[in-house]
């Protein structure tokens, strides 16, 4: 087992503004924004109390979804590594990276690494992917992604486990006699599965330490939540698993302009209370995102849920 926060609690996160840009949920002025910028977002979160900030994975968008997605999309290991470096407490949370496209050894070196350097920070978020064309690019068999997700998931329990020469053998990866140093701090890496598809949460109950679902609605849930417990316990297996949300947009305060008719708005207290329902619902750590018009904005609406809105989650 390798839960990350405590149970529970209901514990808030982030996914990072500018080092993923879709046009699902990317602000305008992210387009212009620069690396400080980032950077004192993720200080701003690390300051305000948040569990983890979050980074996304692309190795590359084909000119067919370029629209929509934009090609903007750090690389998570880089990005987290990088933020190691400038913050002291917050989580470090891959959400997700797309650990088919890479050789398990590969991703080994990277997240091992990135655990060392952080001092036991990383929580590995992973998924199967969806862009066809990167699968078809880095000669990784599109069809089979979810297969091949999950012998790399069995692969990485081995390689980031405690042994400096790891023996993994399976179908498509087989590996020993090859060191690996460093180790990473945390003797097992809590991986959280994202995705809200049948096969995902199978994934998720079976071979994760927590979900991350995609974008489910709160009525939605319930249902997801009852089916992972239940492969869970198909499965003999007996520890809790972290559940997560993605929250509907937030603006601490009455925000004077539109930020669309689906965001939560207004006073701390009525932020908290609708917040709580996730808890009730068997959620355990929320991730939430705000709305703004410059990093300014968004750094002050961190500091307000930190200060105003976060003490009231678990009254």
């Amino acid at each position: 087992m390798a839960r990350v926060f405590p149970e529970g609690r209901l514990v808030y996160g982030m996914q990072l503004p500018i080092q993923s840009q879709s046009t699902i949920y990317a602000e305008p002025w992210e387009a212009s924004a620069t690396a400080a910028d980032l950077a004192e977002v993720a200080r701003a979160a690390d300051r305000a109390g948040f569990g983890y900030v979050a980074t996304c994975d692309h190795v590359a968008i084909p000119r067919r979804l370029a629209g929509p997605m934009s090609t903007v999309w750090y690389d998570p290991v880089a990005t987290l590594s990088f933020l190691a470096g400038i913050t002291e407490h917050v989580r470090l949370l891959s959400h997700v990276a797309i650990l088919g496209l890479r050789h398990p050894l590969i991703s080994a070196k990277q997240y091992a690494t990135l655990d060392h350097l952080s001092g036991g920070r990383l929580i590995l978020g992973v998924g199967a992917g969806h862009v066809q064309e990167e699968f078809e690019i880095l000669g990784v068999d599109f069809a089979r992604r979810g297969a091949v997700l999950d012998e790399t998931l069995d692969a990485l329990r081995v390689a980031l486990g405690p042994e400096e020469f790891p023996e993994f053998e399976g179908e498509l990866f087989s590996f020993k006699d090859l060191g690996q140093l460093p180790r990473p701090v945390q003797r097992r890496i809590p991986v959280w599965v994202g995705g809200s598809s049948g096969p995902a949460v199978r994934r998720a109950a079976v071979r994760g330490d927590g979900w991350l679902p995609q974008g489910d609605p709160r009525h939605a849930l319930p249902p997801q939540i009852a089916r992972i417990r239940e492969l869970r316990d198909a499965a003999g297996i007996g520890e809790p698993i972290e559940i997560g949300a993605i929250t509907e947009a937030l603006y601490v305060g009455e925000p004077g302009w539109e930020t669309g008719r689906r965001t939560l708005a207004g006073k701390a207290e009525a932020l908290a209370e609708s917040l709580r329902e996730y808890k009730a619902l068997g959620v355990d750590q929320i991730q939430v995102r705000f709305r703004s018009r410059d990093r300014a904005e968004l750094t002050d609406q961190i500091a307000a849920f930190g200060a105003d809105v976060a003490p009231h989650l678990n009254d």
